[in-house]
């Protein structure tokens, strides 16, 4: 982790929460949904043991190709729950950990993680 000085506090308290809940997740043993976010876009995956299963974001060829979706919103959260939980579904996977990163649950990692359950994930 880079020092307190490069940083400033509250990141440093975002991956210090980050951490933290990996750690947990890691016991568990169970796929991890896990969420970063940027100002313009989100991003979704599902990881096993440092394996990517499947993925869903805001930049993907599919989702850039109509200009009409939102790019980094709330209605751009949802589409990208509901694309990485039809991905894990068709994958066999329906039980994971919701690691949010450090990241507080409101605003749009919430829609992503509701958008998510709704389209079949259990967290």
């Amino acid at each position: 982790m880079p020092s307190r000085k490069s940083q400033n506090l509250k990141q440093v308290s975002r991956l210090r929460r980050g951490k933290r809940t990996r750690c947990k997740i890691k016991e568990l043993g169970v796929p991890r949904l896990l969420v970063n976010r940027t100002p313009r876009h989100m991003y979704a995956q599902i990881v096993l043991g440092g394996n990517v299963l499947c993925s869903a974001s805001t930049i993907d060829k599919a989702h850039k190709a109509d200009a009409s979706l939102p790019q980094g919103n709330i209605a751009a959260s949802v589409l990208v729950g509901k694309r990485v939980a039809e991905l894990a579904v068709t994958a066999g996977i329906s039980k994971v950990a919701f690691d949010r990163s450090g990241f507080k649950y409101h605003g749009r990692v919430k829609a992503l993680a509701d958008a998510a359950r709704e389209a079949g994930l259990q967290f």
